[in-house]
């Protein structure tokens, strides 16, 4: 990075730390929180997305409908996480394998060879020759799908659990107005449902912040991989030796995540606050009382 880096083993003090935090590993270091901050970004609009088809599916009328709606909640909620973090990568990997193996591999061999999966070179995912960064982005691609079918059956529950919560008599009367079902849905319990769900998908959200240090189990690079790398003892094999650092390294995570932490909460006391307005809620009496003192 800077040009006195160019012999490590003369320099010292700021100097030497300055040159070991620009190396291209620490590079990489750095981007692996913006890997983090990028599961996030997708992953929670997707088990948000996955939650509320879940939670319709358990009210739907069409009975195989409710009861996938209902299977899917009860089952990835009552497996522990790590089993299917760990089960719907693998699973997911050679089903696109296998799926790829039927049309670009003449082998007539059989896929499964005893406790081995074996497919052509072409069927593999990535394949050899693709470059490091589609590795990446096909292992963060399994991991966003993995905690999204996981994240998503807690959602749909939250999410049921709310729409049960609106009063009865708000769907009645528009019922009497002459609403139909979608619009009874659409107009009145689904904008009334999020005041009751927010709580829990609050907690939701602070659940899913801190799991995303199991992304280094999917062999995604993340923070807790690098902070293991690089924070580990180095011998005068290495361009900058030193002794293990790791406290050092998961101490800036730790700081990273009571940072995120702590800005989530602001947000959404923000936003809790924001829907509660008006609302017939211990929330939203506290801020009517407050107004008017």
């Amino acid at each position: 990075m800077f040009a006195y880096c160019a012999d490590p083993a003369s320099l010292e003090g700021l100097q030497w730390l300055s040159c070991y935090l620009t190396t291209g590993t620490h590079m990489l270091f750095y981007a692996s929180f913006g890997t983090v901050l990028l599961l996030l970004a997708i992953t929670a609009p997707c088990a948000l997305a996955l939650g509320f088809a879940g939670a319709l599916a358990s009210r739907s009328r069409f009975l195989p409908l409710r009861w996938f709606g209902k299977i899917y909640t009860s089952m990835v909620r009552g497996v522990p996480d790590i089993i299917f973090f760990l089960f719907v990568p693998i699973a997911l990997d050679q089903a696109f394998e296998w799926t790829r193996h039927q049309f670009l591999c003449d082998s007539d061999a059989p896929v499964r060879q005893g406790n081995d999966f074996i497919v052509c070179a072409a069927a593999k995912l990535p394949l050899s020759t693709s470059p490091a960064w589609v590795h990446d982005l096909y292992g963060i691609f399994l991991a966003v799908i993995a905690f999204s079918v996981v994240f998503g059956a807690f959602a749909a529950n939250v999410l049921y659990g709310a729409m049960r919560a609106v009063p009865r008599a708000q769907l009645e009367t528009a019922e009497a107005y002459g609403m139909t079902q979608r619009q009874v849905a659409r107009r009145i319990l689904i904008p009334q449902m999020w005041t009751y769900a927010l709580p829990g998908l609050s907690n939701l959200w602070m659940i899913l912040l801190k799991a995303t240090p199991l992304l280094f189990l999917l062999g995604v690079e993340d923070i807790v991989y690098w902070a293991r790398e690089l924070g580990g003892a180095k011998t005068s094999a290495f361009a900058y030796p030193h002794p293990d650092w790791r406290l050092y390294y998961f101490l800036a995570i730790l700081v990273f995540y009571l940072l995120m932490t702590w800005i989530s909460e602001r947000v959404l006391t923000r936003v809790t606050r924001r829907l509660s307005a008006g609302q017939a809620t211990m929330a939203g009496e506290a801020l009517r009382k407050g107004a008017a003192a």
